[in-house]
């Protein structure tokens, strides 16, 4: 099931499957470690629509919603590469 990393609980641990947009934002994102394929988990989420802090590659990470709302992930138990694999 796709789904946006901003509507992800804390908790839940998911796999980065693409990145919408282009430009500056997806290269940064890019750069800080956030590629197809990725494990991240959700730690917390603050109030008011503030920034969530996701964990990735052993380090932590805060990001505003409006840059969430561009990352589609995917449960991990469905997992990234059964999909890249069937699409071939």
């Amino acid at each position: 099931m796709e789904r946006f990393l901003q509507d992800i609980k804390p908790g839940e641990r998911v796999c980065v499957e693409r990145i919408e947009g282009g430009g500056a934002l997806r290269r940064r994102m890019m750069d800080m470690g956030i590629v197809p394929g990725v494990e991240l988990e959700v730690v917390r989420r603050a109030p008011l629509g503030g920034p969530l802090q996701i964990r990735l590659k052993g380090y932590y990470l805060a990001m505003r919603r409006g840059e969430c709302a561009k990352i589609m992930v995917c449960d991990t138990n469905q997992g990234y590469i059964e999909q890249s694999l069937a699409s071939r």
